[in-house]
């Protein structure tokens, strides 16, 4: 039976829910799904670099051999020889890495949340880069941080700013390699400036590293994490590497902080799919990312390339921007009085996409900035949707 003509449900949301926001990128990505549309606005890789025969070899081999295993829940840590794999490729003659310092997430965007759990209260100081990855910002943001941005320039986070802001704070949050949304990547000498900072002051450090694989020309910079196990904490993935619609990453840290994040995860979903987490040791166990990773690395360099010709031969006088050696992203500055919120609506009536910088900004938002994204977008098109874009700033000078 149907109850006739009930009372309107009212709908009392939490305070914490009211703090949730739609990911500016998320939204604009519903306008990049029209054809017409050249989007440099997602930050997704190029369906071009999935491992479509592999992944599929690895399901067909764990389904015959382990499926009874693979289609049943799974410890909430993740599974075993999956930890002891990431331990090892992590691990360095003087910073051993241990299994049980691994806990497999369902994507770095979990690790974020779960870190936002287990170390922010309300009104906790959190520092972030100037400007930082959106996603951080939308994941921390839910739990009531004071975020404090760190002065950053061309060469990413100034370290020497955050011994005397980072005091009582509950974390910093970094992306040295090829960060989002800039493209930036911090100099040896001030990672270990960073590091050293951090823990003079007992702060935790976070290094997110999606994008630390994808170097165009060197083998990317040591990690913080084998600079200092006891106060960093690593977040890595298999996403940019490997395939996003797996949505699995890891963070990598001290024990107690594994086990009360390990808790805090137990409540959220259990586990991460057990079925995931062993195809994908299946197909990286034997060194298949050796011989995949440099496939992705030429592709992106090569399109990297044809913006930055690009932007050289459209943009106008007045505009610069990053020259990534690595990653997915190049971080344009406008004429100071040009809102990229603004541009971006004429920009898609043109058939062109982008970001608009002002979301990546914890604090004091820069409205003349955008962000740019190259690796799903073919070089004629980069070449003819930069021109276009090209134009719109020139008749805004």
């Amino acid at each position: 039976m149907k109850i006739e003509n009930p009372n309107p449900l009212q709908w009392n949301f939490s305070k914490r829910s009211q703090q949730l926001q739609s990911s500016a990128i998320r939204e604009i990505l519903k306008i990049t799904m029209r054809p017409e549309i050249t989007s440099f606005a997602g930050g997704l890789p190029s369906p071009a670099t999935f491992p479509v025969e592999r992944m599929k070899a690895a399901f067909d081999t764990v389904l015959t051999n382990q499926g009874k295993i693979a289609l049943q829940y799974g410890p909430t840590d993740g599974y075993g020889p999956l930890r002891e794999w990431v331990a090892d490729s992590l691990s360095t003659d003087g910073a051993k890495i241990l299994p049980e310092q691994v806990l497999m997430v369902s994507g770095s965007q979990q690790g974020l949340d779960l870190l936002g759990k287990v170390l922010i209260d309300e009104g906790s100081k959190v520092l972030v880069e100037t400007p930082s990855y959106l996603g951080a910002l939308q994941a921390f943001s839910i739990y009531g941080p004071d975020f404090i941005s760190v002065p950053s320039d061309e060469q990413g986070l100034i370290p020497s700013a955050v011994e005397e802001m980072g005091k009582g704070a509950r974390l910093l949050y970094s992306l040295p390699n090829f960060q989002n949304p800039t493209g930036r990547t911090l100099p040896l000498d001030r990672r270990l400036a960073l590091v050293e900072a951090c823990a003079r002051i007992g702060l935790p450090l976070i290094e997110d590293d999606p994008y630390g694989a994808l170097s165009y020309r060197n083998d990317p910079l040591p990690k913080m994490l084998n600079m200092n196990p006891s106060g960093v904490i690593y977040m890595g993935s298999f996403s940019k590497v490997l395939t996003p619609g797996i949505r699995l990453g890891y963070v990598v840290a001290p024990v107690p902080l594994i086990r009360k994040m390990e808790q805090a995860k137990q409540a959220a979903d259990l586990h991460t799919a057990q079925l995931t987490q062993m195809v994908v040791y299946e197909a990286v166990k034997d060194g298949f990312l050796q011989t995949h990773i440099p496939t992705i690395r030429k592709l992106y360099a090569d399109q990297c390339q044809a913006m930055l010709d690009a932007l050289q031969t459209y943009f106008p006088a007045g505009t610069s921007w990053t020259k990534p050696e690595g990653g997915m992203f190049i971080w344009v500055t406008l004429p100071a009085h040009i809102d990229s919120g603004a541009l971006l609506k004429e920009a898609v009536e043109q058939h062109v996409a982008f970001v608009p910088g002002a979301p990546f900004y914890a604090n004091e938002p820069q409205h003349n900035t955008l962000r740019l994204s190259f690796v799903t977008v073919p070089p004629e098109k980069i070449r003819a949707g930069i021109e276009r874009l090209g134009k719109l700033i020139a008749a805004k000078l």
